[in-house]
Formats: structure tokens, sequence, C-alpha cells
């Protein structure tokens, strides 16, 4: 595997290794262990019924998590292989971005940050290295999944600088002696290629599906969208090649054909645009990466037309009268969980009871571990929590 890497890729080999020391598995690298721990862990079963945009009872075909989070990691494995970095690594980054991510989207994290506002607040990219590195119990001699620093540090896109600080408090000297996953964001530099890498696909995925589940749920048209030039661009080229889709009846080949050709440009760009960055600043290793300004990602052109798409899209639908309904409706719920679990503790599953009363007398340590119980629910298992302590049903 690592003779195809190029020399500014994450090597296996060479890993900066696990805060618990482990016997080599057997015909997998340490990236492919990784990438197959996300798999098996419950945090990923439980992202099929977690919001994306649309909550999970809105309709069988709208995106969740972990559609979400299989979009991003194909993308991210075809733009990998074209650069030649590695692909399991980049894979298990993709399947485990959003582990820490709350029922009901963008909603249930601003509420639950709102709830936790004298604790310490709540980021979601942050909730999946607690996911990755404390709140699963799958091994007998270590709570979370023990990954590589590699996929850890990609896992973390995003970090206050206080957050940073108790990572790196924790980890100062991590097990090679070169600091823990916080220190990137105290000292400004890059995350790995592969991790960078993540973080584009992940937008072109959002960017894509969006715009397909928006249509589908009638809340906005192809008729908006050629507001976007962007997107009239790839709508203009498909019923050049394809005129037959004109048709009205051809409506969802029509989006599906555009979508399909967004996408791909999308992912030759940033190849293009990757390799000629690389090409100029020439990184001689991973360690030259994280010291460079960002390499990995679209040109300057195609950055300019996901902005606007993503613009467009925050306006037109995620505010959409209809959504800011669910969402508000979906804050109220993780609020009133939050109110009823830190009153009564003992009402939470038992191993997070045992937790919270093992904190009784700081309220700090109580808050986090609630926070801890909601941000791993799903949507339906959320609203059946909040019907049995409240009384009252919501979002039905």
């Amino acid at each position: 595997m690592a003779e195809a890497l190029a020399v500014y890729a994450c090597d296996p080999g060479r890993s900066r290794g696990r805060r618990y020391q482990e016997v080599l598995a057997p015909g997998r690298t340490e990236f492919q262990r990784d990438r197959d721990r996300v798999i098996h862990c419950s945090a990923f079963r439980r992202l099929v019924y977690k919001t994306q945009v649309f909550l999970n009872h809105e309709g069988d075909l709208f995106r969740t998590r972990l559609t979400h989070s299989l979009e991003v990691a194909q993308l991210g494995r075809s733009i990998a292989r074209s650069l030649c970095l590695d692909e399991d690594l980049v894979e298990a980054i993709a399947l485990a971005h959003d582990l820490g991510h709350t029922p009901f989207g963008h909603a249930g994290q601003d509420a639950l940050n709102a709830c936790m506002a004298d604790f310490g607040g709540f980021e979601h990219n942050l909730q999946s290295l607690r996911v990755v590195d404390l709140l699963e119990e799958r091994y007998a001699d270590f709570d979370g999944l023990n990954l590589t620093f590699e996929s850890r540090e990609g896992i973390l896109k995003h970090c206050s600088v206080r957050n940073a600080r108790r990572l790196e408090a924790a980890e100062p000297d991590w097990v090679d002696g070169l600091g823990g996953v916080g220190r990137r964001f105290l000292e400004k530099t890059q995350p790995s290629l592969e991790a960078q890498l993540c973080n584009v696909a992940d937008e072109i995925a959002y960017n894509a599906h969006d715009v397909d589940d928006g249509i589908r749920s009638g809340l906005i048209t192809l008729e908006q969208l050629r507001q976007v030039l962007f997107f009239d661009d790839f709508l203009r080229q498909t019923l050049q090649a394809r005129p037959q889709l004109r048709d009205a009846v051809h409506d969802r080949r029509l989006l599906y054909e555009t979508i399909r050709r967004m996408l791909s440009a999308q992912v030759y760009d940033v190849i293009a645009a990757t390799q000629g960055r690389l090409h100029r600043a020439r990184p001689g290793s991973v360690t030259d990466v994280r010291t460079m300004p960002t390499l990995l990602g679209f040109s300057p052109a195609t950055a300019q037309g996901s902005a606007s798409l993503k613009h467009f899209l925050l306006h037109q639908l995620y505010r959409h009268p209809k959504v800011m309904q669910t969402t508000n409706d979906a804050k109220r719920v993780v609020a009133d969980l939050f109110a009823a679990y830190t009153t009564a503790p003992h009402a939470m599953q038992a191993g997070f009871a045992a937790r919270a009363g093992s904190a009784a007398g700081q309220a700090h340590r109580v808050a986090r571990v609630v926070a801890d119980y909601i941000a791993g629910m799903t949507d339906r298992f959320a609203l059946r929590e909040h019907e049995r302590l409240t009384g009252q049903k919501l979002l039905a």
C-alpha cells in the first residue's frame, strides 16, 4: 500500500499511533482498522435515524446522517485515489465525522449548545471526538475506539481555542512527544491532506444532496435554482446534451443528470486545483503539509460558485417557514430533555444515570453527561423520551 502513496500522504506504517498501544492487526493497515472500528460502533448505526435537513419521519428517501457520511466517503475516496492519498484514512474520517451530531440536525446542535452555555458549550466536532475517545464502550482495555492520531485529527474539523487548550492539557505529548489533536488549533497549522479532503468532500456532498432533497420536498424548485449561476450552468449543459429532458415528465432525470454533472465537475476541479498547489508548494512529507497553507480545495472560481449555492440553500431551504417550524419544535424537544435530565438524572439510561450520580453536586459534570446522552439520541428516540417525560407529542 505504502508504495502507491505520495510522499505527502499519511502512511499507515508511520502513523503517530494510538493512545493505548495495541498489537498490529494481520492483513489490515492501521487506517483500515480505524475504518472498520467506526463502521461497527453503535454511534455509526444510530446515524441512520439522525436528521440531515428533513426529519427521518418526513420521508423514506431524504438523506440522513448515515447516507450523508457514506456519500462523503465515496467522494473522498475518489479524490484521494487521484491524488495518491490514503483512501482508508479518508474513509475512516468521513464515516466518523458526524458521530457526535445531535438529533434534529443543526437545530438540535444549536439548542444543546444554548443549554450548555454555562457549562462549556457544545461543539458537534468535539463531540464526535468524545464518541471515539470516550463514549463508545466496546473494548475491555479502554474507553472509546482508540483510533490513530490521524483519524482523530481529521474528525476534529473545528475546535475553539478554549477547547483546544483543554485537549492539549489532556494529551500534551501524545505518544510521540509532538502534541495532541488540539495543538494545531493553537499553533494555526494544518491537518493532513486526508483531513483537508474530507472537509471539501463534506461540502460537495452537502450542496448536492440538499438540492436533491429540497426539490423532492417541494420547498424549492428548479426554476428557483436557476437563479444560482453555478447550478444553472450545469442545468444548461444537461439540456444541451439531453434536449429530450426538457419535457416536464423527465424533471427527476433532469435534476439527477444536472447534479451528476455538478458533482463530477467539482471533483475534477478539486483534483486539478490541488495538483497545481502541490506542484508549486512541493511538500516532501506530511510534516511539510502541516506547516503550509491549505493545499487541498477548489479553484477560486468553483469555491465562489459553491459558496453561492450554499447561500441560496441557506435562505431558500434551511430558513424556509416549514423547515423553521420543524426547527423550533426540535429545539424545544432538546431544551425540555436537558431540563428534565439535569433535574432528574436518574431518568436517563442506567449507564448515564450512574455517571451523573458519581458527579452529584458538580453541575458542570452532570450537564456534560446529560449532553452526551442527548447528543447520542436518534430523532425518534428523543421524541419518545420527550413524550414520556413531558406528556407532549411534538413533530408527529
